[in-house]
């Protein structure tokens, strides 16, 4: 006679090898958990200072509160770049330890991942700068975000983790001008092998692939084969800073999100004329897999900036970004490849 144990267990055989099917089912992206993500960009002040505008001790505060799932700088944490006279070693290593009091340890103490990517004035690529890029280096080895990385051999530059199946890639753009042929087979040979395996891919880097801001047209990296790359392979968000405006525009498909500032010398968006706001931007990935971005002003970073207060477009000699809640991405794709656009000048350090 059959006992009621041995009974159940045979019943619920079935359910049992079904929940380890699925359980090794390969091929399908995992459904994506609500994630909160909090970028902020472009903290320093002038050259060599170790002090930080009030807004950037307030925002972390903020952030604190709001115990985003992770934060993002987009670069530009330290006050390098300086040519004269060059920053001496005990002058970068002040503004890092101010830096990280200010910034990266209360963020740690809240249990926060904090993933970074260089910026000019933190890790630039030109040869001038091998001891801050190397500082950098230094700097961020000891202070792994708590993540699971898919790719860290050239952390903290260039690098890729995942976090509630969404894959983040860090890109290294320090300096104008298309990214070096390597760097970007590195990219497309990351998202061939990876991209099939998450719901959501974001890329972020310091300078951004179209211009902004009024000042700083010419410093981009205009390169429509990254960005043939990121369309390929259903990049999502490109995330950058250095140009110190929010705008979130789109253009072949790819939401490119540029940082507010919250150290010195916020810009006018190119159409506009008001200088922006300091802010950090909050994007929220959503369970269904809407992806909502909005940026928080200074000073409280309560309030949301207004879309409308934004220019419906920016338009440039590299290309055309729509405000995103006026474009019709993500299936906006143009029909045709764009021209290849006209080389940036470089920028001086």
């Amino acid at each position: 006679m059959t006992s009621p144990s041995r009974q159940f267990l045979r019943q619920c055989r079935p359910a049992f090898l079904l929940a380890a099917l699925a359980l090794l089912a390969v091929g399908t992206p995992p459904a994506s958990a609500a994630l909160r993500v909090a970028v902020i960009s472009d903290l320093n002040g002038s050259y060599g200072s170790t002090r930080y505008e009030p807004t950037v001790p307030l925002a972390v505060r903020r952030l604190v509160e709001l115990k985003p799932d992770l934060v993002i700088s987009t670069g530009d944490m330290i006050a390098g770049q300086r040519l004269h006279p060059p920053l001496t070693a005990p002058a970068i290593e002040a503004m890092w330890t101010s830096f990280h009091a200010t910034v990266t340890e209360p963020i740690a103490a809240a249990r926060i991942p904090f993933a970074v990517t260089p910026g000019n004035h933190d890790a630039s690529a030109y040869e001038t700068f091998a001891l801050e890029r190397q500082t950098y280096r230094d700097q961020w080895l000891e202070r792994r975000p708590d993540v699971r990385f898919v790719d860290e051999r050239d952390y903290p530059f260039r690098y890729a983790f995942a976090l509630g199946g969404t894959l983040f890639i860090s890109l290294d753009v320090t300096r104008v001008g298309v990214l070096d042929a390597e760097q970007k087979r590195w990219l497309d040979t990351l998202l061939r092998r990876e991209a099939g395996q998450f719901r959501h891919r974001i890329v972020f880097s310091h300078l951004p692939v179209y211009p902004f801001t009024r000042g700083r047209e010419t410093e981009v990296t205009a390169d429509h084969g990254l960005e043939g790359i990121l369309r390929e392979h259903d990049v999502e968000l490109y995330l950058s800073g250095h140009h110190h405006a929010f705008y979130p525009g789109y253009r072949a498909g790819i939401r490119f999100v540029s940082q507010a500032c919250l150290g010195a010398g916020p810009r006018a968006l190119i159409g506009g004329s008001a200088r922006s706001e300091r802010a950090i931007t909050i994007i929220d990935i959503a369970d269904t897999g809407r992806i909502s971005v909005e940026a928080l002003a200074a000073p409280d970073f309560t309030r949301e900036i207004e879309r409308t207060t934004l220019p419906p477009q920016i338009a440039t000699r590299y290309g055309t970004l729509v405000r995103d809640d006026l474009s019709d991405s993500p299936g906006l794709r143009p029909a045709a490849r764009p021209a290849k656009p006209t080389a940036p000048a470089s920028v001086q350090p």
